[in-house]
């Protein structure tokens, strides 16, 4: 694989994963069950990094699988893999596009806040009141409820990233698979300690209206970058 075009998959890679850990439903929750149960700032942050650990590790699965796919289609098509990998890319670049245009929201339905269409639901595990979880929740059951739910709600969108690096072997796959745990895992933790400081006016749920509208750009990029450096 051409190294530009490895390069490449390394920042869409970091870009993605980071857009995708701003959503506040990456972080929100764990400030809002931190402050329920009445956590210190080190063992929120522990909690967060926790559940973003499951969040990547489930996703890489995910990446293990669409991955050997890849290799096996590369190797029975050849040359035709980069236009392949670039339709693959395409696709999903055009589909978050059109979601943006249509204005529909995120969806993640995680622990914390739901953003569809423009409107908030909260739906965390426990009981709540005055927007925190209720006292006499257990610790290890808001923990495990946090973890479940943000575990087994994967990143799609890093998944078309896995499918374009194919070429790179699964050292190539290692090496972005490692981009997406740090970039996940400290965009989690950096704005859960940025809200726990205080810092909540941020404007940081503005992301979650243009992810779908950055993310397509973003995929189509990568896309033309596969035809140019490896077809």
């Amino acid at each position: 694989m051409h190294s530009l075009l490895l390069g490449s998959l390394v920042a869409t890679g970091g870009v993605v994963a980071f857009l995708h850990a701003a959503l506040p439903t990456h972080w929100l929750p764990f400030v809002l069950a931190g402050r329920g149960q009445r956590w210190g700032r080190g063992k929120t942050l522990t909690v967060a990094a926790l559940a973003g650990t499951g969040h990547v590790l489930f996703t890489i699965a995910l990446g293990v699988l669409v991955a050997a796919f890849g290799v096996a289609v590369d190797r029975a098509t050849g040359e035709v893999f980069p236009w392949i990998a670039a339709g693959v890319l395409a696709a999903f670049g055009l589909y978050y596009l059109s979601r943006q245009a249509l204005g529909r929201g995120h969806g993640h339905a995680h622990f914390g806040h739901v953003h569809d269409h423009g409107e908030d639901e909260t739906l965390l595990p426990a009981q709540v009141s005055d927007g925190y979880p209720a006292k006499g929740r257990s610790d290890r059951a808001v923990i495990l409820g946090l973890f479940a739910a943000l575990t087994f709600s994967p990143c799609e969108a890093y998944l078309p990233v896995f499918v374009a690096g194919v070429r790179a072997g699964w050292t190539g796959f290692a090496f972005l698979s490692a981009v997406l745990a740090l970039s996940t895992v400290a965009g989690m933790m950096l704005l859960t300690w940025l809200t726990l400081l205080g810092l909540e006016r941020l404007p940081l749920a503005r992301l979650e209206r243009y992810e779908h509208g950055v993310l397509g750009a973003v995929l189509l990029t990568l896309a033309v970058a596969v035809l140019l450096l490896e077809s």
